[in-house]
């Protein structure tokens, strides 16, 4: 027996998965060949087809003790919901059966009421539908000794509206897939049948010690610290960063790993990261449905499992102020289900033809739609990051690397290159010379770069689903390859067409094109010189959502409509607005029901001492002074807390225009909060620490 609990590796993955092996050993060969052409869009999916499923799955869950089951899915708060519903069926001679329908899998009707619809839906309209999404396996959860069959669906109104965020994903799958497919037939490659997206999302978070977390109220109710002073040391040493873990870490995350293993999620990576008490997770490829699922597990594992050792995973974006926040990388490309990398240099000159359209086409895709990739990556969190020389700034720019330039560069002004061959290259004539699988030196400020078969958009923040940034990946990738498609099908020689689609994405588009430091004030200059967007707040990124573009897009594609957008930025918007409340009423809280009467107790304290001593004793008069800043930064607390709550009333009572509320927090109220925090940090500082009612970040940062 291992260390870690079990036999080994094999005999523990995908325990608690019904995974496709599952799936070939249960069902009979022809209905999982049928199943498999499901998953591939080639069939529907059956009621007999389902039926048969189901009860193979049920039998399953029932082996491992599973009792309920539950349709498990993504609504617009951003967590995960479920209404378990027990597989119990009662006889009339006082027995039960363990019934298990292939309807109770296809389809499921949570209320739907009081979930975010953003206007979709009014209170007393009720009914929302949960549909399987069979590109997603079950799996079971384990609540004590408990168990339940959980399957991944998508959540729609009765109307058909989505009401989550796995539905506009899922649709804008099919739509890359459509497009695709006819750039790859009109090139001649017939055989492929279908293009799917892929992700491998990098998770970074915090781990804190349960007790000081239990401590601080902000921590508690908001996941950040409002108040907060900076220890002598901080990541200044860069000693964290693939520092060797420490046990108590270390030991947190083998049973992280085992748990996500038990579900199938292949995590693969670990390590500490840049801050004190930061660290990153990061999973294998898979398509983007699943990965989408298994990074909201992953976080949910985290969360559980931190608990059970007596800590607490931090998931925003920045709980520290001084530090580093977290982010969440996505890596992403796009795969035929032949296998062939579309986002991967091949092997001849065609294949490098294809290459290149395909590489050029996602330029063209981020340039033309930078303004709601930004908004993919918005939310009251993220905003303490971007542009903060932490993580990338808030203007998206594509990262290439020198080499990839030289030969766009090069094949757009038709001189010769380097290549296995003698002469000029030419597309889809001469091959690239090859290339590294690190095609690119890694650029940490880049939004969105290249890095040798796929491209990693860096802007995500870690609390964030991965669903909305993969899905206006593959819906802008979409519009660019079906108006490539459009031309390529209509031409008489398609690979000359290709070659000048290839020359025009670049030479079009290249100005999203950043090699530098994205963190440089030269950039900022440069970037507004090229024209590109630098959409600095969440309100403002959300709001382009709106813009004509926007929309267009979004509806010729069939990922979302006119009306499912508005509602979305509104959801968005109110979410937005209440943070920054909640943010905001902790603060006054901790201001003047916490912090004011322990200070007013060191004053009195201080008052005391002085009053025993010579007044002009040295002592003294270190004292009075030290008093004297004490009492200023106080009234400035107290003036700084009753401002804040007026700018809080003012927001409040704006609650009927969502897009002037989220406008006043951000204009007003956060800077009133801004400015609170200068008085109370000040007066951790200045007051005895012994007496500071709570735990530092010293504390927080250097203790586990």
């Amino acid at each position: 027996m291992s260390n870690l609990g079990f036999e080994s590796l094999e005999g523990v993955y995908s325990v608690n998965c019904f995974s496709e092996s599952a799936m070939r050993e249960r069902l009979p060969k022809t209905v999982f060949s049928q199943f498999k052409s499901v998953q591939a869009g080639e069939i529907t999916l059956s009621a007999e087809i389902a039926e048969v499923i189901a009860n193979a799955m049920k039998d399953w869950a029932l082996q491992r003790g599973a009792t309920h089951y539950t349709h498990w899915f993504q609504p617009l708060t951003g967590y995960t919901a479920e209404k378990h519903d027990s597989f119990i069926s009662p006889n009339e001679d006082g027995t039960v059966l363990m019934e298990f329908s292939g309807k109770e899998l296809i389809m499921g009707e949570p209320d739907a009421s009081s979930f975010p619809s953003g206007g979709l839906r009014t209170t007393f309209e009720a009914r929302g539908y949960t549909a399987w999404d069979t590109c997603s396996p079950a799996f079971l959860k384990r609540f004590g000794n408990r168990v339940t069959l959980c399957i991944p669906t998508a959540f729609v109104s009765y109307t058909g509206e989505a009401l989550d965020k796995k539905v506009p994903m899922l649709r804008s799958i099919e739509a890359l897939n459509k497009q695709a497919l006819r750039v790859l037939h009109a090139m001649g490659y017939k055989n492929e049948k279908r293009v799917n997206a892929y992700s491998g999302p990098e998770q970074e978070y915090f781990l804190v010690d349960r007790k000081y977390f239990d401590s601080r109220p902000d921590l508690r109710l908001t996941g950040r610290t409002v108040f907060g002073t900076m220890s002598a040391k901080g990541q200044e040493m860069d000693d964290h960063y693939f520092g060797a873990i420490k046990d108590r870490v270390a030991d947190f995350m083998a049973e992280v790993n085992i748990e996500l293993w038990k579900l199938g999620i292949s995590a693969k990576t670990q390590h500490n990261e840049v801050a004190p008490n930061q660290f990153e997770i990061a999973t294998v490829f898979s398509t983007s449905s699943i990965a989408t699922d298994w990074n909201q597990l992953l976080m949910e594992t985290l969360s559980k499992v931190a608990e059970r050792h007596g800590l607490e995973c931090l998931l925003h974006e920045k709980p520290f102020a001084g530090v580093n926040g977290s982010g969440k990388h996505i890596n992403w490309n796009i795969i035929t289900s032949s296998g062939v990398n579309l986002c991967k240099p091949g092997k001849d000159p065609h294949a490098d033809a294809r290459f290149l359209l395909f590489f050029t086409s996602v330029i063209k895709a981020v340039d033309v739609y930078a303004p709601i990739l930004r908004a993919s990556a918005a939310n009251a969190g993220n905003d303490h990051r971007l542009g903060a020389n932490e993580a990338p700034p808030a203007i998206v720019s594509v990262f290439l690397g020198d080499q990839l330039i030289e030969i766009l560069d090069k094949l757009v002004a038709n001189e010769r290159f380097e290549t296995k061959k003698e002469g000029t290259m030419q597309i889809g004539v001469t091959s690239l010379p090859d290339l590294p699988m690190d095609v690119t030196d890694r650029n940490r400020t880049s939004p969105f770069a290249f890095t040798g078969n796929r491209f990693e958009f860096r802007m995500c923040g870690s609390s964030q689903s991965i669903a909305a940034p993969n899905a206006v990946l593959n819906t802008a990738m979409a519009e660019v390859l079906g108006n490539t498609a459009d031309r390529l099908e209509s031409s008489d020689n398609p690979l000359a067409t290709a070659k000048d689609i290839i020359l025009e994405n670049y030479r079009n588009h290249r100005r999203v094109i950043f090699n530098g430091n994205g963190y440089s004030d030269e950039w900022v200059a440069e970037a507004k010189k090229r024209g590109l967007p630098n959409i600095r707040s969440t309100v403002e990124a959300l709001l382009t959502y709106l813009e004509d573009e926007a929309v267009e897009l979004f509806e010729k594609h069939k990922v979302l409509n006119r009306v499912e957008l508005e509602s979305r930025v509104t959801i968005y918007l109110e979410t937005y607005s209440k943070q920054i409340n909640i943010e905001a009423g902790v603060m006054c809280e901790m201001a003047e029901r916490v912090i004011c009467p322990v200070v007013a107790e060191y004053i009195s304290r201080l008052d005391k001492t002085v009053a025993g001593l010579e007044k002009n004793d040295v002592e003294s008069k270190e004292l009075i002074a030290q008093l004297r800043g004490i009492g200023m930064n106080l009234n400035g607390l107290l003036g700084a807390s009753k401002n804040l709550q007026a700018k809080m009333k003012a927001a409040i009572s704006m609650e009927e225009d969502v897009k002037a509320q989220a406008f006043t927090y951000y204009k007003e109220v956060i800077p009133a909060m801004a400015q609170l925090r200068i008085y109370g940090d000040a007066l951790e500082k200045l007051t005895d620490k012994r007496i500071w009612p709570y735990p530092s970040y010293e504390e927080l940062l250097f203790n586990i």
